[in-house]
């Protein structure tokens, strides 16, 4: 059926009458507030923090402008601003002082990542959830997320030996959710079998289903100190790929995942959207730090306006079905939506 009726005369031209007008509904600011469809509340976000051992004040970021490596004791300070923010999550990354082939790091008790653990469950408890990054690469020499054999590669099932353990010991260490960020075959049920016979059966299982190999990383390595040679395409997903996402996420869900993440976010909405719509658990996203840096880099050239562009970006990730969305910008933005 014609929205248009037939035209009429007056004042010389043409006057068409529209009996659908979408405009109606974008006229003003409570109007379109009233009907928006995609709303952010802080409750969804988690903020990612880093803790870097031996240091006596805060470290900031180059290419992360407003992110620093935190010492113990900013980031508990920090934890405490994102409760009083309404933050719902926080996600720990460690920084060690040293490194070896196994990352022992990860699994000792008194390892940079752990003692943060237990310093910021001390500190803030339950208020808000706390996870931990399972993965190795911040405290192996090389780099990779996982074990290499005789010849260099990532022996996947020697890794899920390691991620076994590093879940135990950061649920012991006050973790509610371990964020199995490795991309190892199986990581999902080694965590889970070991977390389960330690007792840790409450532990949620945060797990990175969707993966990809992006050149959008390089912020973070920076903040871990990465010392990766190569790239991680061996384990990480490809960009080209969509179909193998859902397999990663039917492997993950049927191994135990409780929460599944798609990383990146915002080039790969395409994949959160698909994996919203078959996912049986909630879906979270990652906007990652190169994600972060173009929107600073761009504003800061005044090029785009900063604020419009961190709510537009965050508000595009839960219109494509992300029910948490991991950002640096959680915080500020819950102090803003509280406004």
């Amino acid at each position: 059926m014609s929205t248009v009726a037939g035209p009429r005369h007056s004042a010389g031209r043409p006057e068409r009458v529209l009996t659908q007008r979408p405009r109606r509904l974008r006229q003003s600011a409570s109007m379109r507030r009233l009907v928006g469809e995609t709303r952010l509340h802080p409750a969804e976000l988690v903020l990612p923090m880093f803790v870097k051992e031996g240091i006596d004040e805060p470290v900031a970021l180059q290419s992360m402008p407003g992110v620093v490596q935190h010492t113990l004791h900013s980031l508990e300070v920090a934890a405490k601003e994102a409760v009083e923010a309404g933050v719902g999550g926080i996600m720990l990354f460690g920084v060690p002082t040293q490194k070896d082939e196994i990352g022992s790091g990860a699994t000792d008790p008194d390892g940079i990542l752990n003692v943060a653990l237990r310093r910021v469950r001390d500190a803030v408890g339950d208020s808000v959830v706390i996870m931990a990054d399972l993965c190795l690469d911040e405290f192996t020499s090389h780099g990779h997320c996982g074990v290499l054999d005789s010849e260099g590669r990532v022996d996947n099932d020697a890794t899920l030996d390691r991620y076994a353990e590093m879940a135990v010991v950061q649920a012991g260490a006050g973790a509610h959710v371990v964020g199995l960020s490795g991309m190892m075959d199986g990581q999902v049920a080694a965590c889970r079998e070991a977390l389960d016979a330690a007792g840790h059966t409450d532990t949620v299982i945060l797990a990175y289903a969707v993966k990809y190999s992006s050149a959008l990383y390089g912020p973070f390595r920076e903040a871990v100190e990465s010392t990766l040679e190569g790239d991680r395409s061996t384990y990480q997903q490809d960009p080209a790929n969509a179909v193998e996402a859902l397999r990663e996420l039917r492997l993950d869900v049927a191994e135990g995942a409780d929460i599944v993440m798609v990383k990146p976010a915002l080039p790969y909405l395409d994949i959160v959207s698909a994996v919203a719509a078959e996912s049986e658990v909630p879906v979270a996203a990652y906007q990652i730090s190169g994600e972060m840096a173009m929107i600073e880099a761009a504003a800061a050239n005044g090029w785009i306006d900063r604020e419009r562009m961190i709510m537009e970006a965050l508000t595009s990730i839960r219109r494509a079905g992300a029910q948490i969305v991991l950002t640096y910008y959680a915080v500020e933005v819950a102090r803003r939506l509280q406004d």
